[in-house]
């Protein structure tokens, strides 16, 4: 079964950053970060279990070259990407995220 993707603004707005700074590092480069992003996010919606479980219902999957995570959580039938993080950021900021009043992912476990 292929889930189906929903992708929270939060994380919208993070993979937007990501590809504008990957863009002014070299042109070319930003749109190599979306495709490893899509191919990764492909595999989540194929088998979204296959990655644990690291905070709350969050699992995390990583991006094929680039020192980022996908931060997701499934509630049949979704996958809902709620961050696009660089590995070495705070994970505070994106676990503030879960559970917040105004986000539609409330992390129950």
């Amino acid at each position: 079964m292929k889930y189906q993707l929903v992708v929270e603004p939060e994380a919208e707005g993070d993979l937007d950053e990501a590809y504008r700074w990957y863009e002014s590092q070299r042109s070319g480069l930003g749109g190599e970060f979306i495709a490893c992003v899509d191919a990764a996010l492909e595999r989540i919606c194929e088998m979204p279990e296959l990655h644990a479980v690291v905070y709350k219902n969050v699992r995390q999957a990583l991006i094929r070259r680039f020192p980022y995570v996908l931060c997701y959580v499934l509630e049949e039938p979704l996958v809902s990407l709620v961050a696009v993080f660089h590995g070495h950021r705070d994970p505070a900021v994106w676990k503030s995220r879960i559970g917040a009043p105004d986000s539609r992912r409330k992390g129950d476990a």
